[in-house]
């Protein structure tokens, strides 16, 4: 099945004071994908990605748009369009907005096989 996603048009919903705006864009209901979670978020100043370590899952923050800090293992890496971390079962990290825009973020998640 063939699911075109227009990340600019989907519907966004408020999560939370100081998560900013989120909408899952892959998952069971919107292309059938069972195993794999994909969130959309926007943050902008003094919004925050917390992506708790998973025992049974990796995880990925992909940034697509702004300029933004991950905090990892305590360290703050400055990141622009186009970087994310990569973060294996047991490992959690932090993506704030750093910038003057908002940022626009990737987040998946996916068990292992």
């Amino acid at each position: 099945m063939l699911t075109f996603i227009e990340t600019d048009q989907v519907e966004r919903k408020t999560i939370g004071k100081g998560l900013g705006e989120a909408a899952e864009i892959v998952g069971p209901e919107i292309c059938g994908a069972s195993k794999v979670r994909g969130v959309l978020r926007w943050l902008g100043p003094g919004e925050r990605i917390e992506a708790a370590p998973l025992s049974n899952a990796h995880q990925l923050l992909y940034l697509m748009e702004g300029q933004g800090i991950i905090e990892f293992e305590g360290k703050p890496h400055e990141i622009g369009a186009g970087g994310g971390i990569y973060l294996g079962p047991g490992e959690g990290a932090q993506m704030r907005q750093a910038g003057a825009g908002k940022l626009k973020v990737f987040h998946v998640t996916v068990p292992p096989a």
